[in-house]
């Protein structure tokens, strides 16, 4: 039973970390290119409305896919053409685009569906399939750690496998390749690229096109492995938690995995201790239970937002000296 537990919970983690995951990663690429990006948030959900929209009118898991990367990046281009090519304030910029989502999601999903802003529940060809199964239900025989493994590690969907390969390709990237130190150094030093000959403005659209397509994947994982439609506000704040991830993992992309493992843990077990009885406390309460990883969150922004080191050239407009 012990391993049951252990296995199903690791499971769980998995799963509910994978947008925090890739929201963390696309946050770390334009943050180290020099582009503060508070519209991850808007952007997951926009990608996930277009997801299922897409997916319960076409019927197509490759439409659903595509739609929510269109929608995604052409978020990130906005974003990038506001605050890249006319030097518009990013916070600001990122937060029009969370609060435009939030409302718009809901006003479209409400016109061509109505059905209070959802769409309509997707069919099992557009959702995604589990993966490995065979290869844990062979694990399941091994004695002792066999079962916990097999759960743990098995039978999940193509989409978090991908987020878990995206890690150390993220930092492959940005940390073995000539682009990659070209990115960095456009978050340090964007008057250094600029004297080299290389475009600021071509690495920041760069990395917002990688940063729209990573979370474009994680709206579009919302809605075609976690939940059959799209629901107003389904992204519950994990754009912020994996800003906080991408903070407390310091511009790291390792940091990052980390830090959003241990937000998907206490989500998991948020859900398992849901009703569950304690000893000398009784009932928990469910509102308490599902406060814990936002409550995590102000208390690593809190604790290391002072202590971790942005890139020096991060949320400054570079206008090109003449």
């Amino acid at each position: 039973m012990d391993e049951v537990l252990i296995g199903t919970l690791l499971a769980s983690t998995l799963r509910v970390s994978v947008p925090l995951i890739l929201c963390a990663l696309a946050a770390t690429l334009s943050e180290r290119a020099g582009v503060i990006d508070l519209g991850l948030e808007g952007k997951m959900l926009m990608a996930a409305f277009a997801a299922g929209a897409a997916g319960a009118t076409s019927g197509s898991l490759m439409l659903a896919l595509l739609a929510a990367l269109a929608v995604g990046i052409a978020l990130s281009m906005l974003h990038a053409y506001a605050c890249v090519s006319h030097t518009g304030d990013q916070v600001v910029a990122g937060m029009a685009i969370t609060m435009t989502a939030a409302g718009l999601t809901v006003v479209l999903g409400i016109a061509w569906f109505k059905q209070g802003g959802q769409t309509p529940p997707l069919a099992d060809t557009v959702r995604l399939a589990a993966w490995f199964t065979g290869a844990g239900d062979a694990l399941q025989a091994v004695p002792l750690l066999g079962p916990a493994l097999a759960l743990a590690f098995f039978g999940h969907n193509v989409m978090v496998y991908l987020a878990l390969l995206a890690v150390p390709g993220v930092w492959w990237l940005l940390y073995r390749t000539r682009l990659g130190l070209r990115l960095r150094a456009t978050g340090e030093n964007p008057a250094m690229v600029d004297a080299a000959g290389l475009s600021v403005k071509g690495l920041r659209y760069l990395a917002l096109a990688f940063n729209g397509t990573l979370c474009s994947l994680a709206g579009a994982y919302l809605v075609l492995a976690q939940n059959p439609s799209f629901v107003p506000n389904m992204t519950a704040g994990r754009g912020y938690m994996a800003l906080a991830a991408m903070i407390f993992g310091k511009w790291h992309p390792v940091g990052a995995l980390w830090a959003c493992l241990l937000f998907g843990f206490l989500d998991a077990v948020a859900i398992r201790l849901q009703g569950v009885t304690l000893p000398g406390v009784g009932t928990v309460p469910v509102q308490a239970i599902q406060a814990l990883p936002y409550v995590l969150t102000v208390v690593l922004l809190a604790g290391f937002i002072g202590r971790a080191r942005a890139p020096a050239a991060l949320g400054v407009p570079y206008v090109k000296e003449r």
